[in-house]
């Protein structure tokens, strides 16, 4: 059964919404829920680097980057960066706990960080990159 174009935009159009939504959702708890110099605690205790920096750039990355997979802007750099603090989370607190979320484990972040990087290279016809590529295409005048 072959699927139609605009069918298919529309399936990744609410993926990167979806994906992105939650990124947005784990950013904003970073700054507000609890707080960066929380976020910076607890970066710590887990042995990150440069926690006070590290949290910062979690925070920035998984709400700006967010909104941009959402958005389909700056795609494969939005999708790159996410999949990189998602790497960084797989490393640092959740690969001695082995696959499964329910212990904690790679799993979440695993889905996360490939699904980042799949909607950030394929974002569909339906993005902020595209509409602003075909108003850069247009001729002068027009």
């Amino acid at each position: 059964m072959k699927q139609s174009s605009a069918g298919r935009d529309l399936i990744v159009l609410v993926a990167r919404v979806v994906v992105g939504a939650v990124f947005v959702a784990h950013g904003l708890q970073k700054f507000l829920g609890w707080g960066i110099s929380g976020t910076a605690s607890s970066f710590e205790q887990m042995g990150i680097p440069l926690p006070g920096v590290s949290a910062w750039f979690a925070a920035l990355v998984e709400t700006i980057g967010g909104l941009a997979l959402a958005l389909g802007a700056a795609l494969p750099v939005a999708g790159l960066l996410l999949a990189l603090t998602m790497v960084g989370a797989m490393v640092f607190n959740h690969l001695p706990n082995g696959f499964f979320a329910s212990g904690g484990g790679v799993e979440y972040v695993l889905v996360l960080a490939v699904a980042a990087l799949a909607l950030g290279f394929s974002g569909g016809a339906y993005t902020v990159d595209n509409a602003l590529n075909r108003s850069e295409a247009k001729p002068a005048g027009d």
